[in-house]
């Protein structure tokens, strides 16, 4: 830490002191663990930030060796640090309850927050306490020098500005640095004190001052930071708004539902719990205890749906949290940070983005939120006898059971190549009785159990009356896996066995008793069958040589009206008396 930083933290040292002062705290600028100004603020893993003394603090959740390998960071923060020996520790994030995975080299060895850094500085310059001179000590610091980062009284300004060394800086009055609301400072080199980041190493991936390139980086080809800050700016901006912006809006617009759904459900259960009283009212006392039965069962599946609810928000607001403090950390470093600030958060940033858009949890593939429109009052329903009277009226929460669940058609167990299979899903309670409405997640699965890579595309209509029609055409022959799962589960008897034949051949011709008579004496029309006529005929004729002596087809011979096309090869192995005889192919 500067010298210009302990200075102003011993000014304002706490957001309590600053807030006696009539002052308000800017919150980046304090750490949430220790409720100070931070004090060498470090970015998790997880992008939140913390004072490195806080997070050194954090119980460990789990601990391992650390490996032998690492980069020159860590290797030259492990050298005024730890030892080679140290283990990495993994501890739970103070703000998200994130695992985090801390470096060998401890704190030390996390990024600096410099945009913390900046708010620190600035939040030093709005106190209504005076800030000491960081060069005599004495006087009171009414301008600061941007690239020495220091707060220089008026007779130090100008000794600073005659030298030779600094006659070049800038230098401007303190009340002009509040007014703009930010203070840009340099990133200087951890290993050189005053040098500044202003190259970039690329087989390193780091940001080095010029005595690094020259010695630690001599050979890797080190490049100024502005060649490099738009790739990898742009590369940071690609993954906020390709990835997680979409994504953040979709979690936000699942959240609102499942908001809207509670209100829903709570107004529903109100809304049949009135029905229930107005039923009961007209009975005696066995009618009454019958409404008490009722509105307990109701108070049940409310508690299961509001369980339910309470589950997918929990999961739905943790993953929103998550993804907002990525985007926000991504775009406030790229709106506010500079060439260094972004290249030095740039590696941690891409891994936490990188992490959040590949995250596997996905609001639009989850089940859709139970707003209690299942459940509903049946009046005329016989509910038994209570005290010996008979009742009527149940409160009903029909929910689709997988185990319970019929499959039924044809296109279940057989269908041939290129033609439309078809068969019902019926859904069913735990009771066994059918839904009387749709939007059930269905998904049906047709793999061909030889050839791994052969699946069959199977669409599904919702009939919204409990049923479902499954349709397919298959494209190759053979056995095949058939899978039919409602909410992720097998129906009954899921997975079935279904048998894919060869497509049949389609006659070509037509049925009729002898080509004289169908082509209406044509002597160029022929005939499948071996049949002959003389006079010049082509074809066939009644009781002439190779008739076969009924109704049979004209393009391949055949006297089976319903059947196959037989083959070429079949044909030409017809003999003159209607028997097959035997070719050389």
């Amino acid at each position: 830490m500067s010298g210009a930083q302990e200075n102003a933290l011993q000014i304002v040292a706490s957001p309590e002191k600053a807030q006696q002062n009539g002052t308000s705290v800017n919150a980046r600028a304090v750490c949430n663990v220790c409720k100070r100004l931070y004090r060498d603020p470090k970015i998790l893993p997880c992008l939140h930030t913390f004072c490195s003394d806080c997070i050194a603090q954090l119980e460990p959740f789990s601990r391992c060796p650390s490996s032998s390998s690492s980069s020159p960071r860590d290797r030259a923060v492990r050298r005024g640090s730890r030892s080679e020996g140290s283990v990495a520790v993994t501890v739970l994030c103070p703000e998200c309850d994130s695992e985090v995975d801390l470096p060998a080299s401890g704190p030390a060895g996390l990024s600096t927050d410099h945009l913390a850094l900046d708010e620190v500085f600035l939040e030093t310059l709005v106190t209504d306490g005076p800030l000491p001179c960081d060069l005599c000590g004495e006087g009171s610091a009414e301008s600061r020098c941007e690239i020495c980062a220091l707060n220089l009284c008026e007779f130090c300004c100008q000794a600073h500005r005659r030298q030779k060394r600094t006659i070049s800086h800038s230098v401007q009055a303190l009340h002009e640095l509040k007014s703009r609301g930010r203070l840009c400072r340099p990133v200087l080199c951890s290993l050189h004190p005053g040098q500044e980041l202003r190259l970039f190493c690329q087989p390193c991936d780091l940001p080095v001052c010029l005595e690094c390139s020259a010695t630690l980086h001599r050979d890797h080809g080190c490049c100024p930071t502005r060649d490099v800050i738009l790739r990898h700016g742009d590369h940071i901006r690609e993954l906020v708004s390709v990835h997680l912006r979409p994504r953040l809006e979709r979690l936000e617009e699942s959240l609102q539902k499942v908001n809207e759904s509670q209100e829903s459900l709570t107004s529903h259960v109100e809304e049949v719990a009135k029905e229930v009283r107005a039923f009961a009212r007209g009975y005696a006392s066995a009618v009454e205890a019958h409404c008490v039965s009722l509105l307990h069962r109701l108070e049940e599946l409310h508690i299961q749906r509001r369980n339910q609810l309470h589950l997918q928000r929990a999961q739905l607001c943790q993953a929103l949290l998550d993804v907002r403090g990525g985007v926000e950390f991504a775009e406030r470093l790229l709106g506010c940070g500079s060439d260094a600030e972004i290249l030095t958060a740039k590696a941690v940033t891409v891994q936490r983005l990188s992490t959040l858009s590949e995250s596997s949890y996905d609001p639009q593939a989850a089940a859709g939120p139970d707003d209690g429109s299942s459940i509903c009052f049946l009046p005329s329903e016989p509910a038994g006898d209570v005290s010996g009277y008979p009742v009527v009226g149940i409160i009903h929460g029909k929910t689709v059971d997988p185990s319970k669940c019929t499959v039924e058609g044809e296109g279940l167990l057989q269908c041939c190549v290129g033609q439309s299979g078809h068969f019902t899903l019926v859904c069913r309670d735990s009771g066994g009785d059918q839904l009387t409405r749709g939007g059930e997640h269905i998904v049906v699965s047709i793999a061909h159990k030889e050839k791994r890579s052969c699946t069959t595309v199977a669409s599904v209509v919702d009939n919204n009356d409990g049923t479902y029609i499954v349709s397919y055409t298959p494209e190759e022959p053979g056995p095949y896996s058939l899978w039919v799962c409602v909410k992720t589960q097998h129906v009954k008897g899921s997975p079935f066995n279904l048998n894919i034949k060869r497509k049949l051949r389609r006659h070509t011709g037509t049925f009729h008793c002898c080509s004289f008579c169908s082509s209406g004496g044509s002597k160029e029309a022929r005939c499948g069958c071996p049949g002959t006529m003389p006079g010049g005929f082509k074809g066939c004729g009644h009781g002439h040589k190779g008739h076969p002596g009924k109704p049979h087809w004209s393009c391949c011979g055949s006297t089976a009206e319903r059947s196959e096309c037989l083959p070429e090869s079949v044909l030409n192995a017809v003999s003159a008396r209607g028997h097959l005889r035997t070719v050389e192919l």
